[in-house]
């Protein structure tokens, strides 16, 4: 990405990303909604056949709770459609339209046999429709753990956003964005764990490192543990699984004054092991809490 381009991405990001799903929209007043190049033409609130409208192929959710979506259908049996979908014009389906924003209501309309919904139409390039559609689910908090990892992925690889202007944007601190990052290094099966909602954030962080993940994953399920349960299980089996402690080296005092030095910068024990060619940082911490707030500090 060009400096120009970085730079317009930023101010963007500054006047829109916080703004929620209200400022996208726009309700039926014509101005530039939130995620929305202040160029764009805005039409009004109008109605279209449900048929017409079309899942986009940039939609980051991959999965539906159906009692939700069953949820949210009797809601629109009851009182319609209350907020409209974001659509752009289909680009193969001549009078026909993509949804950027509200397929899940589009999908509870269905459900409802609704036979019109009420939609926004809006001039977005395919590099905003992907924007605005992941920006729109982790407002929402519609997404499992691993969309809304992905979908902070594609966020910072696609339009050079950072953590902390991630962070800064849409309301969630730097370390839970970096936690969920983390996610996306485990085993495809323990994610899918994750996405299916047997497996929650907090069983998963404190094995993800360890080289029997799945096998742990499976035991957490498997015996209902609790979130301490499985840090005190992923505690046993660091130590089993642990490299036998080699003779310890005699460190010079500048060793141990950087140790000093990091210590108290990082307000935990540090420690620093030489083998002669290469070694390790070893931070202990005792909390979940703490090792976020290391992340935190890594990060800024």
């Amino acid at each position: 990405m060009n400096e120009p381009t970085g730079r317009r991405r930023q101010e963007f990001a500054k006047r829109h990303l916080g703004r929620g799903l209200s400022a996208l929209l726009g309700g039926d007043e014509a101005e530039a909604p939130a995620g929305t190049p202040a160029a764009a033409p805005v039409t009004p609130t109008r109605t279209a056949p449900i048929e017409f409208l079309h899942p986009s192929a940039m939609q980051p959710r991959t999965a539906f709770d159906e009692e939700k979506l069953e949820q949210l259908a009797q809601s629109i049996r009851e009182k319609g459609v209350l907020q409209p979908i974001l659509v752009r014009e289909h680009r193969t389906k001549q009078g026909e339209w993509e949804i950027v924003a509200g397929e899940r209501r589009w999908r509870a309309a269905q459900k409802a046999q609704l036979h019109d919904v009420p939609i926004v139409v809006r001039d977005l390039s395919d590099r905003d429709t992907l924007e605005i559609a992941l920006i729109e689910n982790v407002q929402r908090q519609d997404l499992n753990p691993i969309e809304e990892a992905r979908a902070y992925r594609r966020l910072m690889q696609e339009f050079a956003y950072t953590q902390e202007t991630l962070s800064e944007h849409i309301g969630k601190s730097r370390p839970h964005i970096s936690n969920l990052l983390r996610l996306l290094e485990l085993p495809e099966v323990v994610r899918e764990m994750l996405a299916d909602g047997r497996l929650t954030v907090g069983h998963a962080r404190p094995i993800i490192n360890l080289p029997n993940v799945i096998e742990l994953a499976q035991t957490i399920v498997a015996k209902g543990l609790s979130v301490r349960d499985a840090e005190r299980l992923a505690q046993k089996k660091k130590t089993k699984y642990g490299r036998i402690a080699k003779p310890a080296r005699e460190k010079d005092a500048d060793t141990k004054a950087l140790e000093r030095d990091l210590t108290a910068k990082l307000g935990l024990k540090a420690e620093i092991q030489f083998d002669g060619k290469g070694g390790a940082l070893v931070i202990h911490y005792q909390t979940l809490e703490q090792l976020d707030e290391v992340i935190a500090k890594l990060n800024s």
